[in-house]
């Protein structure tokens, strides 16, 4: 049954793709393979990343720094060339992906890669590296749809093999991905009915 989450983000209109993988597995990198590869495609891609731990995207000093720290809420920062929007969420224990969404939205992207969100029960490609010698997720997470890796594993019924070194099958994969949403957002163990 899908939990408060997952209705949440079931009317989505906006394709939703989740990249889950354990750490070091190369989440990043495939990323940036990809990201070029789907544009030559056609697709305008957005990546939501999950950062675990408080981190800075501008530095103390400068004046956007100072003026957030005043107590902008957002502090909105533009050039002609980049816009950087930032914000506190005290008392918020995890970010809040509806949220995230809704701040790409006015942007149109044709697909959003959403990286780090392990938790969130929506489609994902999991990327596994058995050398890693940690467990694959899918058996666990039923809205596994597809797993990339170099080498063959055994997979639950109803969970595609990727290759994870041949970077333009998964790119094809990938960029077909909104043709098939939002008919793939359910888990693997709910029936669908016609």
């Amino acid at each position: 049954m899908m939990g408060p989450d997952a209705r949440r983000l079931g009317g989505e209109a906006l394709p939703l793709l989740g990249i889950a993988a354990w750490s070091g597995t190369g989440k990043t990198s495939l990323l940036e393979a990809l990201l070029p590869r789907l544009a030559e495609r056609g697709l305008k891609t957005a990546v939501i990343k999950h950062a675990h731990h408080e981190f800075e995207v501008d530095r103390p000093g400068k004046d956007s720094h100072r003026l957030r720290q005043a107590g902008a809420a957002p502090m909105l920062v533009a050039s002609r060339r980049r816009v950087a929007m930032m914000y506190e969420t005290p008392g918020q224990e995890e970010p809040d992906l509806p949220e995230l969404i809704e701040l790409l939205r006015p942007r149109r992207p044709d697909l959003v890669l959403v990286e780090g969100f392990k938790a969130w029960p929506l489609p994902k490609l999991e990327l596994h590296r058995p050398e890693l010698g940690k467990p694959l997720l899918a058996p666990q997470d039923p809205w596994v749809k597809a797993v990339a890796s170099p080498a063959p594993l055994a997979l639950p019924v109803g969970v595609l093999a990727l290759d994870l070194n041949n970077h333009e099958a998964l790119a094809d994969w990938v960029a077909a991905w909104p043709g098939r949403w939002p008919a793939e957002f359910f888990p693997r163990d709910e029936e669908v009915g016609p």
